[in-house]
């Protein structure tokens, strides 16, 4: 047999590990200097949890398992659920509002002619118990400040209002199954299908028209006075006052050049209550990262909270930056340490890692041997441990000089001596 990953699931090995480690670690770090804490949940949710994502998110659908004592299960399909499950019970009684991130791999269910992966991880936050224009411009000045410590450059984050589509979905008065294809439609950008929707008996013209206009609408404050005029057929030109009010936050704060009001903006999770972001990153053609506010979701699980959150893709970013040439260099080994005496190896080793090196054990092997487990490593050094003393090896195997002790910083680039005959 020769095994194999299944179907949209991958193995990531050494370079790639460490950069996606790396980025990761970017993005951690500035959810933690927002003061977000972080939140482990299980792989496996009940499947009623799951369901809370609402009729509309069928894109997203969980892999399904049913466990020894009859009970349906689901892996979860995104973070937003589970933490609202444990914000509503095991974080009920702490105060509000709750400031969580996470770093957790979710999984979702495709067709295999689809090709998609199956697997991603989600590095997120989520906003519990705040709400208004404030705690929307919070979650999406971290989402940009988050992309900017990972060394993504020209990325755009589009934020619009799912108010704003309810709100004509409501004016047009088809039933529930017509307002969910029309919002899955405008989440897939298919204006064609959209306008089909729209056009169909029984929806009043000017709502049709409004839902067009309103889905190719994008840009800055004049954007929302357009979404505004044309939910005017509705009544409802306030459904899109949030977003004017949160990019007006923004803007002051100086990220008009990330962020741009796009009415077009949909989330797949039916969670959604009002406003959305996308991200998007040059040359990628799929969003980086979403999220949004789910002020109903909370109420599912019988604890009543407005919360909004955002998820940034690891695998999507990695790729961007790729593209951009912008991955992060994993750090190199520093030294291989070998010696004849294992003990005088490890004590060698562990002096070396005190002073800052990133060290690889060889004992048991010196000269020669030593240089070329060095260069299989592609380390910096061979060093050999003898004596109570470090030597750097030359590249014939030949000891060049002593370290001194204790040892200096790791070092910059290949040692010298190592390229000598």
């Amino acid at each position: 047999m020769r095994p194999a990953t299944p179907r949209g699931f991958r193995d990531v090995l050494r370079d790639e590990a460490a950069e996606r480690e790396a980025v990761a670690a970017a993005l951690v770090a500035v959810f933690d200097a927002w003061g977000y804490a972080p939140v482990e949940t299980p792989v496996v949710e009940s499947y009623e949890v799951v369901s809370a994502a609402g009729p509309e998110s069928g894109e997203a659908e969980p892999f399904r398992l049913l466990d020894s004592d009859g009970e349906l299960l689901a892996l979860r399909p995104d973070m937003t659920l589970p933490i609202a499950r444990v914000a509503a019970t095991r974080l009920a009684d702490d105060p509000e509002p709750l400031r969580v991130r996470y770093l957790a791999p979710v999984f979702r269910e495709h067709a295999s002619f689809r090709g998609q992966a199956r697997q991603f991880t989600q590095a997120g936050v989520e906003l519990i118990g705040a709400t208004g224009p404030a705690a929307d411009a919070e979650i999406v000045a971290l989402a940009a400040e988050a992309l900017r410590a990972a060394g993504l450059a020209g990325f755009t984050i589009a934020i619009g209002s799912v108010e704003v589509l309810r709100a004509l979905v409501d004016a047009a008065g088809m039933p529930d199954p017509w307002g969910t294809a029309v919002l899955r439609a405008a989440h897939a950008r298919n204006l064609p299908e959209v306008q089909r929707l729209a056009s169909e008996p029984g929806v009043p013209a000017e709502v049709g028209d409004a839902f067009v206009r309103v889905l190719r609408t994008r840009g800055a404050s004049a954007a929302i006075e357009e979404c505004r005029d044309a939910l005017a057929v509705c009544g409802r030109p306030e459904a899109a006052d949030g977003v004017r009010e949160t990019y007006g936050i923004l803007d002051e704060l100086g990220y008009s050049d990330e962020v741009v009001v796009d009415f077009g903006t949909v989330r797949s999770f039916g969670y959604y209550t009002g406003m959305v972001m996308q991200v998007y990153a040059p040359g990628l053609g799929l969003p980086v990262g979403g999220g949004g506010r789910y002020d109903r979701l909370l109420a599912s699980f019988d604890r009543p909270a407005p919360a909004a959150g955002f998820a940034i893709g690891l695998e999507r970013l990695t790729i961007a930056l790729s593209e951009a040439g912008a991955t992060p260099k994993a750090r190199r080994v520093d030294a291989v340490v070998g010696g004849a005496d294992a003990t005088a190896c490890f004590a060698g080793a562990a002096a070396l890692r005190e002073a800052g090196w990133r060290v690889r054990l060889a004992c048991g092997i010196s000269g020669l041997d030593l240089v070329r487990a060095a260069e299989r490593t592609d380390a910096f050094e061979a060093i050999e441990a003898s004596g109570g003393a470090l030597y750097r090896l030359d590249r014939a195997g030949g000891r060049a000089d002593a370290l001194p002790e204790p040892p200096g910083p790791p070092p910059s680039e290949r040692f010298s001596g190592r390229r000598r005959p």
